[in-house]
This record gives C-alpha cells, structure tokens and sequence, in this order.
C-alpha cells in the first residue's frame, strides 16, 4: 500500500524504512528538507491515491493540531488520519469528532519501540473504528515485531494513546526500581562489582527484562555513570497516568512516586536518575546531561 508519513524523526525516520522494507510505499514529509520526500503537506497528499493513509509522528500539543487541522483541509472523504505521536488520549476524541465531519477517518495508534523499532520491531496500540484501522493494516503488520504479538486494536478512538501512557507510566516504575536497587548496590563496600550482579540477573530471575538489559549496556559505556548528571525528563505520560487514576480512583503509588523521584531529580545531583537518564537514553535516545554540562 501507499502511505504517507509526516515527520522523520529519530522514530519517524525509521519507521519509514521498516515499512519500506516491507515493500509498500511511504512518501515522507518533514520540515526538514534534508529528510523530506516531498515539500510540503498538499505535496504529499498529491502524491498518494485515494483512500489516503497519512500518519503523523510529530510532537504532542500545537505541532500535532496543526498538522490535523492542515489535513483536515487536504484530504478527501473516505480517507485516514493516523496519530502516531504521544498525543493525550483526550486529544484524540477532539480530532476524531474535528475530522469525522469530513468525512475522514481517524486512528490514534501508541508507539513503543524507540531507536530499536527498526531492528526489533514496534509495539502498536491503535484505537479506532474497525473500518479505518482496517485500511492501515498492512502498515500496522510492517511495523510490528514479528510474531504473534506485539500489535493490539485497543479499543475506541483514545484507546491507543491511553494504552501507551499507561505503558510509560509502568516503565517509569520499573526504572525506578533498577535505579534504587543500582545506587544501594553502589553504596555498600561489600558489593565490589555491581555492574556484574545487574549482569547475572540478565538470566534465570523473575526481574530480568529488555530495560535490564538496558541498563547493563549502560554500565558497560560507564560503569558507575559517572559521566552523567542525575537529571532525568519526565515526557508528560507519566504525569497523564497519575492524573487518570486520580480521575478514576485508582491507586497508583509505585508510579506516583517514580514520576515524583524525577522531579526531585532537578533539586540535587541525584544518583539514581543518572540510571533513569542513561536507560531513556538507551531505548529511545534522549538526550542526556553530562557532568560538564552541570
């Protein structure tokens, strides 16, 4: 199939060439002409037969508004917004209903997978009528890891974007946890080599995972992170996750806490965030703060 993708960034890009080689079509558009297939957006929507697919992968908030609200105006009837971007779930049901009197349809879609998803494949957490996802499978299918999983029609338009903020919330708590349990290991003189005691739980434990193998490959750059401020950002998931239990009664504490040990993080040199900073910077490529930065 032919799809049209809007911003080629570090996720974006990739995710071109993954469905690329999967053999369909991507005509790209960024405000980047070095990345860029096309030049503008009426460009891109030129060059895609009808019904139209375009995916968006741009920043949550005022980029993503705009980029809808430019669509809404280019495309046609029977065609197919997809927002693959962070976007709060509330936002969807506002473009959806903004694009439903067009006749367009609309699918958020939740995005994990960072600057791996082009090697390992993402997982994909869409929300929306049977009908548009329908004309946005084949791409879902090139995306997804291969295998049986890794892709789910969530539910409902939001159901997407919800899904992957409560993934974010739950990955803020389990890093969380590795950054504790890596800065007590740290502090006792009788644990001589931590680096290699997160290594040995890489296999037969209950709490091995892809982020513990992150973190190793952390230590492995920098064995203590010495090289790190104990900085680390909070992307807004984890603030939306705790706001939605709090909507719906839901007692998040590990999650809470985790999204509040960040915040402590910008007070004080903190030696558990320099773990949280290098495993964002290991599965999605977020900017880090060095010492000298400091």
């Amino acid at each position: 199939m032919e799809l049209g993708l809007v911003g080629l960034g570090k996720m974006g890009g990739n995710m071109r060439e993954r469905i690329r080689r999967a053999g369909h079509t991507v005509i790209g558009y960024d405000r980047n002409p070095d990345l860029a297939d096309v030049h503008s957006l009426q460009e891109l929507v030129g060059a895609l037969k009808g019904p139209r697919v375009v995916w968006v992968m741009v920043p949550a908030g005022a980029a993503t508004q705009a980029t809808i609200d430019e669509l809404a105006e280019l495309l046609e009837p029977g065609d197919v917004v997809v927002d693959g971007g962070n976007s709060r779930w509330t936002d969807d049901e506002k473009h959806a209903q903004e694009l439903k009197e067009k006749g367009i349809g609309f699918v958020d879609c939740g995005v994990s997978g960072g600057v791996w998803g082009l090697k390992n494949g993402y997982a994909l957490m869409y929300g929306g009528d049977a009908e548009d996802i329908a004309k946005v499978q084949p791409v879902f299918d090139a995306l997804k890891p291969e295998g049986d999983f890794g892709s789910v029609h969530a539910g409902k338009v939001g159901a997407g974007h919800f899904s992957k903020m409560v993934h974010n919330g739950i990955e803020y708590a389990m890093m969380q946890a590795y950054a504790e349990g890596w800065e007590l290991l740290e502090k006792v003189d009788s644990v001589t080599d931590v680096r290699e005691v997160f290594r040995s739980w890489q296999e037969g434990t209950v709490i091995r995972s892809w982020l513990l193998d992150l973190a190793v490959n952390a230590l492995d750059d920098d064995e203590h992170l010495e090289k790190l401020r104990g900085f680390a950002q909070d992307s807004g998931e984890g603030r939306w996750t705790v706001e939605a239990a709090i909507d719906n009664a839901v007692p998040l504490p590990a999650i809470t806490a985790s999204l509040f040990a960040r915040f402590a993080s910008r007070q004080d040199d903190s030696p558990q965030m320099k773990m949280i900073a290098a495993l964002r910077n290991q599965f999605g490529g977020h900017a880090v703060e060095s010492k000298s930065e400091n």
